[in-house]
């Protein structure tokens, strides 16, 4: 018995470690750039003040949701989406293979303009 519960969680904490190295898909709208957590739901972005919506959702770097909260003091490359009320929707902390992926449009005129590959998650510029 004992031996049977020693090797379930061997494979739970397997499957945690595959889990955490399946790449993210993020949305063309997705944006770069920098979060510092003031007092959520208030926040910066790229230095300049901005707002979590209501319901707003934070992935970290496994892709589990992250309480809001745990945003304050910290300074974070993210990828973000803006709502229709022009607050910040979705959130992905990312990871430094994320980060690696170069260029990402930091504006949403940069992303009007460039061209987003969804399959291969990689934008180019004109």
């Amino acid at each position: 018995m004992l031996r049977c519960a020693a090797l379930g969680l061997a494979l739970l904490l397997g499957s945690a470690a595959v889990t955490a190295q399946v790449p993210r898909h993020f949305p063309s709208n997705a944006l770069r750039g920098e979060l510092s957590g003031v007092a959520p739901p208030d926040v910066l972005v790229d230095g300049k003040p901005a707002r979590l919506a209501p319901g707003a959702r934070v992935r970290n770097e496994e892709n589990r949701f992250e309480v809001m909260s745990r945003l304050a003091g910290r300074t974070l490359l993210v990828h973000y989406t803006i709502g229709s009320g022009g607050l910040l929707q979705d959130i992905w902390i990312l990871r430094p293979d994320e980060i690696a992926r170069q260029p990402w449009p930091r504006t949403p005129e940069q992303a009007a303009e460039w061209r987003f590959d969804a399959s291969a998650q990689s934008w180019s510029r004109p």
